[in-house]
């Protein structure tokens, strides 16, 4: 297949702030941009709703995967199991251990790299960050740096793994988006499908805590939010 005119680059998006600032991002170096999501049987459909809404939006490409096939493999999980309880409270290795889905980025990765492959596109994009390298092995740079190594020689046609944001906290990454001028509202969070995000999941939190840190408030509706400004500053901490 042909290259297309732009260099093009598939993005991993699940409609949340993060991937939704890698998305603009990558638009705003000119790529010519492929939005990839999946359902793997994650507890609820939400933030894919939010991210179809944001592509037809923009008019970009949006394919949606649906691998729930391989649900049985990947249930040991409060993001994939129902019947769990949802963690509440501050991200750390102690509380929120039960929210990781077994070798979810490598699975996705993998997908996404095939599709780049496929489409001509020379790089994969996902929103690994900072904040998330204490609980998911997936997201730091030393998992970053391999794959994109396996990504380099697994085809013919080479991919490289994009993470701009892979040593950055949440609070940097809003703060680009802001930037950018990007509305958060067109953005899902919590772990939860509720109509109003919850407040009290460490995903909440960490976004609350994200915006506080930059002095702006959430467009999003909850149904708690942190009792004062110092317990959002101090989930910033965590960021």
């Amino acid at each position: 297949m042909s290259k297309p005119a732009s260099p093009a680059t598939v993005v991993i998006y699940s409609g949340g702030m993060d991937s939704y600032t890698v998305l603009h991002r990558a638009l705003r170096e000119g790529r010519e941009v492929h939005a990839l999501s999946f359902d793997y049987g994650q507890r609820h459909a939400k933030e894919l709703e939010v991210a179809r809404r944001v592509c037809r939006d923009l008019d970009l490409p949006h394919q949606v995967v649906d691998i729930r096939a391989i649900h049985g493999l990947i249930d040991n999980s409060a993001l994939t199991d129902a019947s769990r309880e949802m963690p509440e409270g501050d991200y750390a290795a102690d509380n929120l251990a039960d929210t990781v889905v077994p070798n979810r980025n490598m699975m996705l990765l993998s997908l996404a790299i095939a599709k780049a492959v496929n489409i001509g596109a020379d790089r994969v994009d996902y929103g690994a960050h900072g904040g998330d390298h204490v609980l998911y092995p997936d997201c730091r740079p030393e998992f970053v740096t391999a794959m994109n190594a396996v990504a380099g020689i697994a085809n013919f046609a080479p991919v490289s793994i994009h993470a701009p944001y892979l040593r950055a906290g949440k609070a940097e990454i809003l703060a680009d988006g802001l930037a950018m001028g990007l509305d958060y509202a067109a953005t899902w969070t919590c772990y939860r499908g509720e109509p109003l995000a919850c407040g009290r999941c460490g995903s909440c939190r960490e976004r609350l805590a994200a915006f506080a840190a930059n002095g702006v408030p959430d467009p999003l509706g909850y149904a708690q939010r942190p009792d004062t400004a110092a317990e959002a500053s101090e989930a910033a901490g965590d960021v």
